[in-house]
């Protein structure tokens, strides 16, 4: 199924500090939201990737990176304050082509081939999935300062990107989201619907850069994983921009 890929790159990122937005800080000599684009470019799957930036960004970004916007064909989009709203703005700009929607944070740049491979798969078969990883560690809640219960793991998860969705339940689920709705992700719009969500399993691995200690997570994982496409697939014109 083809699928359109929305990044959302519009957040504050007050915990990651600095005057550089974290989509946009460097992540060994790249902008991070760029290792995450080139994610999607090779795959035949992917028939459209947008950015959604946020509107005090769009023109710096799109006069910086004019020349690669066009060669790689990336839709820029303004965004909107929360994350749903950027999303949402996307998804007028999704092409007639795609049947799904997959969105990816623009701060994760660690996802693997194989992980978005299982989840656009489980996404095509049942509606919607996400990637997720099992919580590992003891959970406590804390109140003002203190625990105030210990949470059994079993069964609990951390919610990743990509979450892929067939395009018409994606867009009736943001029709029908209620004014005052605060969703902190795709999955919780299509789940307000009442259609089930699945999961594909990872781990930790996929990491949301957060703050900037991540950077040098991300930079580890990334040095240890591998980033190809499949020898059999089309030519990445990312390894032809000049970033």
């Amino acid at each position: 199924m083809k699928t359109a890929v929305i990044i959302p790159a519009a957040g504050a990122g007050k915990r990651f500090g600095g005057d550089v937005k974290k989509p946009f800080a460097q992540l060994d000599g790249r902008p991070v939201f760029m290792r995450t684009v080139e994610l999607f470019l090779s795959r035949e799957d992917v028939c459209q990737v947008i950015l959604a930036v946020s509107p005090d960004d769009y023109d710096v970004v799109r006069e910086k990176y004019a020349a690669n916007i066009m060669v790689l064909d990336i839709k820029l989009v303004q965004g909107g304050h929360e994350r749903f709203a950027s999303v949402r703005k996307a998804l007028d700009a999704v092409d007639d082509a795609a049947e799904l929607v997959a969105v990816h944070d623009a701060v994760r740049p660690c996802v693997t081939q194989g992980w978005i491979d299982r989840v656009f798969a489980r996404a095509a078969e049942t509606g919607a999935a996400i990637l997720a990883a099992p919580l590992v560690g003891t959970i406590k809640r804390v109140a003002d300062g203190q625990i105030s219960e210990t949470v059994p793991r079993a069964g609990l998860y951390e919610a990743q990107t990509p979450q892929v969705f067939h395009r018409d339940l994606l867009v009736k689920a943001y029709e029908n989201l209620a004014d005052d709705a605060a969703p902190t992700d795709d999955a919780e719009v299509v789940e307000r619907s009442g259609h089930p969500v699945a999961i594909v399993e990872t781990d930790r691995r996929n990491l949301k850069i957060t703050t900037r200690s991540d950077m040098t997570l991300a930079s580890t994982i990334l040095k240890g994983m591998p980033r190809k496409p499949k020898d059999s697939g089309p030519r990445n014109p990312f390894e032809e921009a000049q970033w």
